[in-house]
């Protein structure tokens, strides 16, 4: 865990891990967003991507997962999260999640930081969250 006075500017973390077919099935079953482009090859296959592709919040669970665990850790709430998403996750693929701290703001208790998800060395998305780290007791 990070406390509040201790993040400051250009500071990092990241967490990687493997897409798998039971991924998408989980996230599915826990989302209720079972739209064919994930769930049905034959109807992935002749859509834009050619085939499956997770869920952008299943690839996007893992900024939390960062955020939430690594920087700043637990007991950080999470406020807000822009998103954008920039290519399809395919089952196989591992995602890097990344955080780097680009502001703090003490007296409103806030941290802003970059979020952005890898596949190989291409960003797949990217965008800025707002968090409330731990404060000190």
């Amino acid at each position: 865990m990070t406390y509040l006075d201790e993040i400051k500017p250009g500071m990092t973390a990241e967490l990687a891990k493997t897409i798998t077919e039971a991924d998408i099935l989980l996230f599915a079953a826990v989302s209720m967003d079972t739209n064919p482009v994930h769930m049905d090859a034959e109807a992935a296959a002749a859509s834009t991507f050619g085939q499956r592709i997770a869920h952008g919040m299943l690839s996007a669970g893992l900024i939390s997962a960062v955020l939430g665990t690594r920087l700043p850790g637990p007991g950080t709430i999470y406020l807000g999260q822009t998103l954008r998403f920039r290519a399809p996750v395919r089952i196989g693929d591992t995602v890097r999640a990344r955080v780097e701290v680009v502001s703090v703001d003490a007296a409103k208790k806030r941290a802003t930081i970059k979020t952005e998800c890898y596949v190989a060395d291409k960003v797949v998305i990217e965008g800025e969250a707002i968090v409330m780290p731990p404060s000190r007791p």
